[in-house]
């Protein structure tokens, strides 16, 4: 049978495994946090549910592997062994949740405010190494504030949970030496009352994402000026703060519009789609352009695809077809809708990309400076004005 010690060891062997955080990842259980119905992801993108007591080796196995699971559809709303798409909250993967821990370099004494406790697991590492007294956590959800905050009592662990808005954090317990958030922040909208709650040199890690998609993870340390600065780390996809969703269900909706359209004016582009929406680094500095749109891709097959761009609050949209004929022929049919044509601005945004020598997303960084946010490219001395 799986264990936390299959777990561990296949981390372990993979170099995914802090020496910092050996212990305390040995030490919790990580069973103890996922409940007894959840969902797995299936390699299609679905949501399998998962059932403890009638398949015990198959919960194990899912649970002792370096795999998200979730834990909430809908808000609750849909209930196992229902599934839809719209998973609300989870159990992140492990090998995340230990370098988000690494990548904050906290040290014995630090007091940290989670943002995001989920079902609680990433608030007992915590306090396993820092002590309950240092660890602070905050849940929007109160039925999973109650559900964690059991979880963690049963293995006498007693950090402070509290059931609230986490874009206000938690100012009672503050000042704090590092605030970790586990759900996605949206350009431009970082709350300042972190920035606030943390200590002169002090540290922020967060998901960080434009509505185009893109996430990454964002370490900034708060300066004696009151501004927190600092760079792209990598990757991070997470769900939006619940203040902070975008509507769901409109990739749908703006691609039947599309499909009954029959105004729209047709016309063509060399620019690659692939670039503008899958390769990452192109992706994330599009977003940085389009923070207010958002795209989605429906497939034919992988070489055969229609590119969905659109803007809920002005109704406008934008679709590019992408086969293999056109691929080989370098141009792609655009047809454009609404009183923003996307993909012109889409095309803008690629050709600034490439004129600045095609960056990477980790040549970027964010600036939050009281209600001023802005990017910066390579250098915090070098902003990038007209972005998210």
């Amino acid at each position: 049978m799986s264990s936390q010690a299959t777990l561990t060891g296949e981390l372990s062997a993979n170099g995914l495994l802090p020496q910092a955080w050996a212990t305390s990842f040995t030490a919790i259980d990580r069973a103890e946090f996922v409940p007894a119905h959840c969902w797995a992801n299936t390699l299609d993108g679905a949501t399998e549910p998962l059932d403890r007591e009638e398949d015990p080796a198959r919960w194990e196995a899912a649970v002792y592997s370096d795999q998200p699971i979730v834990t909430q559809l809908d808000d609750g709303a849909t209930t196992w062994p229902e599934t839809s798409g719209n998973a609300t909250s989870s159990a992140s993967q492990p090998s995340l949740v230990l370098e988000m821990l690494d990548s904050l370099d906290i040290q014995d004494g630090d007091r940290v405010l989670e943002i995001g406790t989920g079902t609680g697991y990433n608030a007992a590492l915590l306090a396993h190494r820092l002590g309950d007294s240092q660890v602070t956590t905050v849940e929007v959800d109160p039925d999973l504030t109650e559900q964690a905050r059991a979880a963690l009592l049963s293995l006498e662990c007693r950090p402070t949970v509290i059931c609230g808005d986490g874009g206000d954090g938690y100012l009672p317990n503050a000042p704090y030496d590092r605030i970790l958030a586990t759900a996605s922040v949206l350009a431009g909208h970082v709350p300042t009352a972190w920035v606030e709650q943390v200590d002169v040199g002090g540290q922020i890690l967060l998901p960080w994402k434009t509505m185009w998609g893109s996430g990454v993870l964002v370490r900034m340390v708060v300066k004696e000026d009151g501004t927190a600065v600092g760079p792209v780390l990598g990757d991070a996809f997470f769900m939006n703060l619940r203040s902070q969703r975008t509507p769901f269900g409109q990739a749908g909706k703006f691609g039947r519009l599309a499909d009954e359209a029959t105004d729209a004016p047709v016309s063509s582009t060399i620019v690659a789609p692939h670039e503008v929406a899958i390769d990452p680094d192109g992706a994330f500095t599009v977003g940085l352009h389009l923070a207010d749109v958002q795209h989605s891709i429906a497939y034919e097959d992988p070489e055969h695809y229609e590119l969905l761009l659109y803007q809920v609050n002005t109704g406008s949209w934008a679709t590019v077809e992408v086969t293999a004929e056109h691929t080989a022929e370098g141009k792609f049919p655009v047809r454009q809708h609404g009183p923003r044509e996307l993909w012109s601005e889409a095309e803008a945004a690629h050709n600034w990309w490439i004129a600045q020598g095609r960056p990477a997303r980790t040549s970027y960084g964010l600036l939050v400076s009281g209600q001023q946010q802005s990017v910066w490219l390579n250098h915090p001395d070098n902003p990038v004005t007209g972005l998210i």
